[in-house]
């Protein structure tokens, strides 16, 4: 394989950050005519289905949306969504279950049907987002530019998609070795294009079988494809922005990471907006751990754990959620203040993982 770009690391011997002001930039590496090329491929994958969604509006209007859009559109979210959900994000980057390799490889398939990138780099940005919670080193914090009105609102649109369009590049053979390990990982990484295209061709051929003319097809991709992949892609770029700017923080979390509890996404992120619960204990199967905290992807691992496709899953444990449950009327912490968990040196970049490290 090619050599990894290499993310950057913040100095040891840089000012310490206070939890307050923005980010600092002095060390930042300088962009590269490849990050700017990839920053216009990603460009282009944000736009596109968002196009997509703008020309299946103005073909509905006055039309109406048929049915057969309506449950195709439905199932390609469910079934792409939770290639996410629990796919990328609760088996390949924290661990929370153990999968037979059939599903693992499934759900890395329909995670990647997503246009939200490759596995790999997927798995390593998030791990990297971990490490340095609302620190820099972050990728995607709304704290960046500090803590002020118009800094927030800044930081805001910078951490919902913002950054994916800056030369920041993660490495992947420092935070996600496993995953470069892997061949099929590797090969369902480097599928990522047709898998892209697959993600798009599949609903057309859906309409097209059932409503047996190109105008039902195109249809079919233009709202079980591109408005679909729109719709995810916001709404996970929302866990990133939102959901660590408002909303409830009823468990600790590590120093200056200000994950929330966002209930209003908790459908449509299929349980991820419980972010707070998860940044307390990531490794958790189970995000949503409140009785009324709707979870469906923590429902669909029930489901695999019984028909025995997941084991060792790793489920929230009454006296962990007590050891991290803040007092009840008790206000957040403000940022520059310690959480539960003691702080890693606040400018060093993590050692590289290995397959026995658990993610954080």
């Amino acid at each position: 394989m090619p050599d990894q770009p290499t993310a950057f690391i913040p100095s040891q011997h840089a000012a310490p950050y206070d939890g307050m002001a923005p980010f600092p930039s002095r060390g930042q590496p300088r962009g590269t005519a490849g990050g700017r090329a990839r920053a216009s491929v990603t460009a282009a994958i944000v736009a596109v289905p968002f196009g997509g969604l703008a020309a299946a509006m103005w073909l509905a209007w006055g039309h109406g949306l048929s049915l057969t859009d309506i449950l195709l559109a439905v199932t390609f979210y469910l079934i792409t969504g939770l290639g996410v959900t629990v796919g990328f994000h609760r088996l390949l980057t924290h661990r929370a279950f153990t999968a037979r390799r059939p599903l693992r490889i499934a759900l890395a398939i329909a995670g990647s049907m997503t246009f939200q990138g490759d596995v790999i780099g997927w798995v390593a940005i998030h791990r990297r987002h971990h490490a340095f919670a609302d620190r820099p080193g972050d990728p995607h914090s709304p704290y960046r530019y500090g803590t002020g009105l118009t800094a927030q609102l800044r930081g805001l649109a910078d951490a919902h998609a913002g950054w994916l369009l800056r030369d920041d590049p993660t490495s992947p053979a420092r935070y996600a070795p496993d995953m470069v390990a892997d061949p099929v990982m590797r090969a369902v990484s480097a599928a990522f294009p047709a898998l892209c295209a697959a993600s798009l061709a599949l609903p057309a051929a859906a309409g097209w079988l059932i409503g047996g003319t190109w105008q039902a097809a195109l249809a079919a991709m233009l709202w079980a494809g591109l408005a679909r992949i729109a719709l995810l892609q916001h709404v996970t770029w929302s866990v990133n922005s939102l959901c660590h700017l408002i909303g409830t923080r009823p468990y600790t979390t590590r120093r200056y990471d200000r994950a929330t509890n966002f209930w209003p996404l908790a459908l449509l992120s299929l349980g991820e907006s419980w972010h707070n619960g998860h940044h307390s204990d990531p490794a958790c199967a189970r995000h949503g751990v409140g009785a009324r905290e709707v979870d469906v992807s923590a429902v669909v691992i029930r489901v695999f754990e019984r028909l025995g496709w997941a084991t060792a899953v790793h489920w929230p444990s009454p006296a962990r959620l007590a050891a991290r449950r803040r007092p009840t009327g008790s206000r957040s912490p403000s940022p520059s203040q310690r959480h539960a968990e003691p702080a890693r040196p606040q400018l060093a970049g993590p050692a590289p993982l290995t397959a026995a490290d658990p993610i954080r």
